[in-house]
């Protein structure tokens, strides 16, 4: 496990989406949406996907924008690459690093949404592929992703102030998906055209269409790993803020790809 540290932190933490590790199987108690109006039942099949297969998708569009042109980089509308009844949210690119070499993904973003859309986020999340050498086989996949997961700490969401319970609940693993064909300067740095089986882990959020208006949305977590427990010293904080602008329909011009 540790000979793949090197190779992920170059990948999957730069996605700034990581998460805990509690089986979500129980984890609500069979409490529908975990105690949170406007947010979609974990264990629902919102649009016709899981949360699971949905964060599969949401990988999918991760990697399907080149990172000059892309979102979660801040260098392209929260539009681009985005269809149908579901948009995704995200975490950051572009993280800093600190004076200890570690990392920290800050954003403060400023979005239009067409009315009408489910906004889909991790909250924080892992990814593993072949393609990034995190294992070959599909349970070397998920031990990866697994073991990434499972160091996170620190998660909390709020939806115009109001805080999301039980975000325990909220824990979704993919099925074996494919990404790619990846575009030039793509977010992994890999060859364009480049595909590969992948799995993910995380925590993730399906908001139900918002109200027309103004809304914010702020969420936080971090993956903490220690010498003592990993064989060696590292974090990697997040801090996203979305400060939500869902337009009405009929009133101008709306967001494309609605």
């Amino acid at each position: 496990m540790k000979s793949r540290f090197n190779k992920i932190i170059g990948s999957t933490l730069l996605a700034a989406t990581l998460a805990l590790g509690i089986t979500p199987a129980s984890a609500d108690g069979g409490r529908g949406n975990a105690g949170n109006p406007g947010i979609l039942p974990p264990h629902s099949h919102p649009y016709g996907k899981s949360y699971g297969e949905w964060s599969a998708e949401h990988w999918k569009w991760t990697y399907s924008l080149p990172a000059n042109a892309h979102p979660l980089t801040d260098t392209a509308d929260v539009r681009a690459g985005q269809s149908g009844p579901v948009w995704f949210l995200g975490g950051t690119w572009a993280p800093t690093t600190d004076l200890n070499g570690n990392l920290v993904g800050i954003a403060d973003r400023h979005v239009t949404i067409p009315a009408g859309k489910a906004l889909f986020f991790p909250i924080v999340n892992a990814e593993a592929s072949v393609a990034e050498g995190n294992g070959t086989t599909e349970a070397e996949l998920r031990e990866t992703a697994n073991f990434f997961v499972d160091h996170a700490v620190g998660l909390s969401c709020t939806i115009d102030g109001r805080p999301v319970k039980n975000l325990e609940a909220y824990r979704a693993e993919s099925p074996l998906f494919a990404f790619g064909p990846l575009p030039e300067n793509n977010l992994l740095g890999l060859d364009e055209g480049t595909t590969s089986p992948a799995v993910s882990d995380g925590y993730y959020v399906m908001l139900a269409p918002l109200r027309p208006g103004e809304h914010t949305l702020h969420f936080t977590g971090a993956l903490v790993f220690t010498a003592a427990e990993d064989g060696f010293d590292f974090s990697f904080t997040l801090d996203i803020t979305y400060r939500i602008t869902v337009k009405p329909p009929g009133r101008g011009r709306n967001c494309e790809n609605d």
